[in-house]
């Protein structure tokens, strides 16, 4: 009769258990729904594998005009914590509150940030600053250690490490802008989406629409922008993912004005795509913009 071996028990024992630690991770993971891609990738820099991130609006979504399903309700009636960009972006989410009858802590990952205004609007793509951007970080970093206070280090270290890549970032930016003499500085794009872009480093943006892809373009607001070009010699115009690019290319053909390329501004997209991470997408963004201006 053949003996069963000690080790054959203990490693049996721990090759079975190894399935039920990994569900116990999953099932003690924060759940966390950001209203929109940029905030869930901040979201998961931060939070880690302790943080199960899920978005309202996905990838290539446009967060203006999105209208939230029956499942959206589901999703924040299960959340642990909701984060929000604020600054009025999200104006549909009032009501679904309301139907998910959640009552989960709201972080808006925009306190501390002093608006800039358009007319009577608030601008809310505070992202497109990098320094803004950490301030999202630090926002969303302490309402994790609140939501979840075991982990607060964990939380502050994964944050530090990920304001350490964003000053990086920063630093490319900057660079990259030295290269563009100043009087190419200038760029037509989609929708007003890039006024902190511009307030933080020196690139002015020229905008059929406001701030809101919601907004409407009148014949006069398109002969104006057109007259500007020519008169300024705007080299470029730029695409957006989540617009219909046809009114820029009609700008484009009647003036002259090459399509830089697309920029990235209210939602980034999948793995699949050019700009899945938050650095992504302003890498691909200074790109773009060197690529179309530095010359």
């Amino acid at each position: 009769m053949r003996r069963f071996q000690p080790w054959l028990v203990f490693l049996v024992l721990v090759i079975s258990a190894a399935p039920l630690r990994a569900q116990d991770r999953a099932q003690d993971r924060l759940n966390v729904v950001a209203s929109f891609s940029i905030l869930g990738d901040f979201v998961r820099n931060v939070g880690g594998e302790l943080v199960s991130v899920t978005t309202l609006v996905g990838p290539d979504g446009d967060v203006h005009v999105y209208t939230p399903a029956p499942a959206d309700a589901k999703k924040i009636a299960d959340a642990k914590l909701l984060v929000i960009n604020g600054l009025g972006l999200e104006g549909w989410l009032p009501r679904l509150l309301q139907a998910s009858g959640s009552k989960a802590p709201i972080v808006t990952a925009t306190d501390g940030i002093a608006p800039l205004k358009l007319g009577s609007d608030a601008d809310p793509h505070a992202w497109q600053s990098v320094a803004n951007a950490k301030i999202y970080v630090g926002n969303i970093r302490n309402a994790l250690v609140t939501a979840d206070p075991a982990d607060a280090e964990i939380f502050r270290a994964n944050a530090e490490n990920y304001l350490t890549k964003l000053d990086a970032l920063d630093r490319e930016v900057r660079a990259a802008i030295a290269q563009i003499p100043q009087n190419h500085r200038k760029v037509i794009s989609t929708h007003d989406a890039f006024g902190y872009f511009a307030a933080g480093y020196g690139i002015d943006f020229i905008a059929p629409l406001g701030v809101s892809t919601e907004s409407e373009v009148s014949a006069r607001d398109i002969a104006k922008i057109i007259t500007q070009i020519k008169k300024s010699g705007i080299p470029a115009v730029f695409l957006e993912n989540i617009s219909d690019n046809r009114l820029m290319r009609r700008i484009s053909a009647e003036t002259g004005a090459r399509v830089g390329g697309t920029l990235y501004s209210d939602a980034l997209t999948d793995e699949k795509g050019v700009a899945p991470t938050y650095i992504d997408m302003v890498r691909h963004n200074i790109k773009a913009l060197t690529s179309a201006l530095a010359k």
